[in-house]
């Protein structure tokens, strides 16, 4: 239906608003992130276009649910690949980082420990800290923890695994602080990465 582009960073989004409404489209994606992105859904919020068209964010995490409050966000899409109260591992790694944090975990900072946690554990299960050795023990494991959910180490060096299509709780359905997300489909890492077979990546031997 259309697009737009604004000069980054960004504070007046009213004209892309405005835009976006009269294009009668059924959904509005927020190409942007950060700050920028919180104050594009707040001006969408305050000229009523979340109200009419379905808002989808291509980069948004929890802390951005957080920072802009469920009454402005509720009904938002977007994939995430975490979220801390989806069942007990995922709750007991997060009231540990809030515990020295003061906030949830976002998917970049829980997958971020996952990798540094499956790096030492290849480092072990190698017996060795040699890049090769270390590469090629991450390659034969098992990688299913808290983040990873089944999860691979893919040959052009992607990680394989689950990601969630989430939708942003109303304030009625939230049950406490950072209770946002209610997950809507479970899509598989096959399903959502390239296939292998498309790849150009040079560490993908053809066939």
């Amino acid at each position: 239906m259309g697009s737009g582009r604004y000069p980054f960073p960004g504070t007046d989004f009213s004209s892309f608003v405005l835009s976006a409404q009269t294009s009668k489209s059924d959904a509005v994606a927020l190409a942007t992130a950060g700050g920028d992105l919180q104050s594009a859904i707040k001006q969408a919020n305050d000229f009523g276009l979340s109200r009419n068209q379905k808002l989808v964010a291509m980069l948004m995490s929890i802390t951005d649910v957080h920072g802009v409050g469920l009454d402005v966000a509720q009904g938002m899409n977007f994939a995430e690949t975490f979220y801390w109260n989806m069942d007990d591992d995922t709750r007991a790694f997060a009231r540990r980082f809030e515990k020295e944090m003061g906030k949830m975990p976002t998917a970049l900072q829980a997958g971020q420990y996952s990798a540094v946690l499956n790096y030492l554990r290849a480092v072990e299960k190698a017996g060795s800290d040699n890049v090769k050795d270390v590469m090629e023990a991450l390659h034969s494991m098992e990688i299913n923890d808290l983040f990873a959910r089944n999860a691979s180490l893919r040959p052009d060096g992607k990680l394989s695994h689950d990601y969630y299509l989430v939708q942003v709780k109303t304030p009625a359905e939230s049950k406490e602080v950072w209770d946002y997300y209610n997950i809507v489909e479970t899509v598989s890492g096959e399903d959502a990465l390239l296939p292998l077979s498309e790849s150009d990546c040079p560490l993908v031997a053809k066939g």
